[in-house]
């Protein structure tokens, strides 16, 4: 996934957050209201932020989902943009573009 990080809030660009489907894989669904649970704010359609304050439970949710096999590693890393430096609490589940 795709993201950015501002002052502190993580953004994941909304093309690449996981979307909610009606009868869909229970997996997913599960995987998109759990994200959805610990974002600051998550528009539809649009980014999706993540405050510092989470980045922990961001990370662990993001290991056990990719864990799971169920979801691809591109669902479940985030990607920063080669200028960025990548937060000591999100290394284990991110890299660079």
């Amino acid at each position: 996934m795709r993201v950015t990080l501002q002052d502190d809030i993580l953004y994941i660009h909304g093309e690449d957050v996981p979307s909610y489907q009606k009868g869909g894989s229970v997996v997913r669904n599960t995987y998109f209201w759990a994200l959805k649970s610990i974002s600051c704010y998550a528009a539809r359609g649009g980014d999706w932020e993540f405050d510092a304050e989470v980045w922990v439970a961001l990370k662990r949710m993001l290991l056990s989902f990719r864990e799971s096999g169920y979801l691809r590693d591109s669902e479940t890393y985030l990607e920063f943009p080669d200028n960025t430096p990548i937060p000591e609490t999100l290394r284990a589940v991110a890299s660079w573009l």
